[in-house]
């Protein structure tokens, strides 16, 4: 695909090798671990680092095969470029033949449409690969004209589903701020709920449990003192602890926690070399061991102003080591480091207790055939009612103390 007007080129590339690292980064942000050590490529543009959306994480999806072709997930990325060459935006996307590793479910839809006669895959899917983590997708040089150049990337993914035949566009996990351009280019909005953790500026995790109804403090206190019993430690490593040996142990948390979910793992071994090279200081691996070996793990990315947790696993079970290890260490670690919340994952009503509240997650979505985005569209109302309405619900049952806002250093 190609579009040329007198103020910028929309067209697309196969593969984050196309657009060099310094200049995905001005539409990105540098992350806290960068030689700049700022949170941002730029301090005055606004621009918040994710770690997902950055040309180490994406290039390393890519080269380590856990995204390709014969995967399901051929990189086709929009790019729109300034008259002079400049990167101006670009939105990642690829060409799906199925709809795993999404976390947004459309398989309902897919069903539908292919029982009615038509075909479903191949689809264009705007995503970090396998990670329901809140991020940009239509990601812009900040400044005048921003607006018009988001508009521009979500027009980029509908001309390209037209041009190549594809029944439609996905655009997961999409910040709500992005949503508006993709409704002014025909996409339809889904919501769907997370739980998070906000960091209201508590000075540690006993400030934290301050907030909380007596019995729910009383509760969380014993839950972590049992995860740690069996003579268990917590260790947190980061940067040049990312070692190859620690990652070969993490990787096997990894394939036993991923062949019992989805029977065949994304990430292949070599991703995590490759972040490990790439972005070691982005990544926080919270590892427990026992008699001396490591015996569970879960892997973090550290962004500008959020702590993401991803994946877990463990070769021995213990109780209420898996809360320990990926929710209150999360808390903990972004209590530490001053950031503003902790988002752990997909799903998990279990997390509520734990002091993660019900937060709405935004997609936006094309369907090309008239028939079933009617369908689509009229499901799509209904359920984000039903979404907001189980949020209020769940968030009424929350373990803070009521009346007071969860305000940290509140009297008990």
């Amino acid at each position: 695909m190609s579009t040329d007007t007198p103020e910028h080129t929309l067209s697309t590339v196969e593969g984050m090798d196309a657009v060099t690292a310094e200049e995905w980064s001005r539409l990105g942000g540098a992350s806290r671990g960068s030689q700049t050590g700022s949170e941002t490529s730029n301090p005055d543009s606004g621009i918040v680092y994710n770690p997902f959306v950055s040309h180490a994480f994406l290039s390393s999806l890519e080269a380590s095969g856990s995204v390709s072709a014969q995967t399901g997930w051929l990189p086709r990325h929009v790019v729109l470029r300034a008259p002079d060459g400049s990167l101006e935006g670009a939105m990642p996307a690829y060409i799906k033949s199925h709809s795993m590793g999404e976390y947004v479910f459309d398989h309902a839809w897919a069903d539908a449409f292919e029982r009615a006669g038509g075909r479903y895959y191949p689809k264009l899917q705007c995503s970090a690969p396998f990670t329901p983590a809140t991020g940009p997708r239509l990601m812009v040089l900040p400044g005048p004209g921003e607006e018009t150049r988001r508009q521009a990337l979500a027009a980029g993914g509908r001309s390209l589903c037209t041009q190549l035949g594809l029944s439609s566009v996905h655009a997961t996990f999409v910040p709500e701020a992005e949503i508006p351009a993709f409704e002014a280019e025909g996409y339809l909005h889904r919501t769907d709920q997370q739980f998070h953790f906000q960091n209201t500026g508590y000075a540690s995790y006993d400030d934290f449990l301050g907030t909380l109804a007596s019995r729910k403090r009383k509760q969380l206190k014993k839950e972590r003192k049992a995860a740690l019993e069996n003579g268990i430690s917590i260790e947190w490593l980061t940067g040049k602890e990312l070692t190859e040996d620690i990652w070969d142990i993490f990787y096997e948390f990894y394939i036993d926690t991923g062949g019992r979910k989805w029977g065949r793992p994304y990430l292949t071994r070599q991703f995590f070399s490759m972040i490990g090279e790439r972005m070691a200081e982005d990544v926080l691996l919270v590892m427990a061991r026992r008699e001396g070996r490591y015996v569970a793990g879960a892997i973090n990315f550290i962004g500008g102003d959020c702590l993401y947790g991803r994946h877990w696993g463990c070769v021995e079970d213990h109780p209420f080591l898996h809360f320990e290890v990926c929710y209150h260490q999360a808390i903990d670690f972004a209590i530490a480091k001053g950031l503003a919340r902790v988002e752990a994952g997909a799903q998990g009503e279990h997390k509520l207790a734990r002091g993660y509240l019900p937060a709405t997650t935004h997609s936006a979505h094309y369907i090309d055939h008239p028939g079933l985005r009617r369908a689509v569209a009229d499901y799509l109302e209904r359920e984000r009612r039903d979404v907001a309405h189980i949020g209020q619900v769940l968030s009424e049952h929350g373990p803070f103390r009521k009346g007071d806002g969860a305000a940290p250093g509140d009297e008990g």
